[in-house]
């Protein structure tokens, strides 16, 4: 028996970060598979399975800070696999590692990642995910002790394993997110990654030699101290999901935690920073 479906068309303004949490807040409320579009996304689910009140639980459509306005119409029964295969290509990080799907042909690069993002955040096509793996490429983690946090697809913790780290923890409070980064763990043949599912509370008594953690803005200011309480001597943190005109925000909150600003890369308005944490 066909099922029709709805399809929602958000166009959201900035598309980042309000597209990953309107992903997430969408798949909390029943919506079953999402395409990221330039200006925003689509989603979909089940027309027996929505009622008005789905849309109660989505606080990010009252948000100030984003302009949201959607579109809805119904649709056949859709063939997921072939609609994502339409819209993941893969793509190439400084000529040395390829970010790819299953069905696509495996590049002759250093290291070779296969994702299958599903609802995830993190194919390594959003500038952010794309300036982090710059950013590990160039990073000696070989016998280092990472952490990804918000990890999405586990794409960076697959990158800092391939680079050597010793051990990698992977978190993200999404439980999505954290099926789907254990599903491309075990896809990449990776030993060494740890999966958890929450959030800033499992660090406590945690250390680590680097940390990754392209979340957001917000987030991140509310999480620094923690990272810096849990980054060892001389260690490392690599941060993103803002503009650049957070910078000073995050500089200052770092600084104010004993980090000291090391390096930036921009790409699409977007921003990655490292800081490192010497020795008082």
């Amino acid at each position: 028996m066909k099922m029709n479906y709805l399809e929602f068309r958000f166009v959201v303004e900035p598309a980042q970060p309000a597209s990953e949490i309107l992903i997430a807040e969408l798949g909390l409320a029943g919506f079953e598979s999402f395409v990221e579009n330039e200006d925003g996304i689509t989603a979909y689910i089940p027309k027996e399975e929505y009622e008005a009140e789905n849309m109660t639980g989505i606080h990010i459509l009252q948000s100030q800070e984003f302009d949201i306005s959607y579109t809805l119409k119904e649709i056949e029964q859709v063939n997921w696999n072939e609609e994502w295969e339409k819209n993941f290509h893969p793509i190439l990080v400084n000529e040395e590692c390829g970010v790819r799907a299953p069905f696509h042909p495996k590049p002759e690069v250093t290291y070779d990642i296969v994702i299958e993002p599903k609802m995830s955040f993190g194919t390594g096509h959003h500038a952010t995910t794309h300036m982090m793996i710059q950013f590990l490429l160039k990073s000696d983690l070989k016998g280092k002790t990472v952490l990804d946090m918000g990890c999405g697809t586990g794409v960076l913790a697959i990158v800092a394993e391939k680079k050597g780290a010793a051990s990698v923890d992977a978190i993200d409070i999404d439980n999505w997110c954290y099926q789907n980064t254990l599903e491309n763990v075990e896809r990449n043949e990776c030993s060494r990654i740890s999966t958890f599912e929450g959030a800033s509370e499992l660090l406590q008594g945690k250390n680590y030699d680097t940390i990754i953690a392209n979340i957001n803005r917000n987030i991140l200011l509310e999480d620094i101290e923690t990272y810096s309480s849990c980054l060892n001597e001389n260690g490392e943190l690599y941060l993103s999901g803002f503009y650049a005109k957070d910078i000073p925000a995050i500089r200052k909150e770092c600084e104010a935690h004993g980090l000291v600003y090391d390096d930036y890369l921009e790409r699409e308005e977007w921003v990655a920073i490292r800081f490192l944490k010497r020795k008082e």
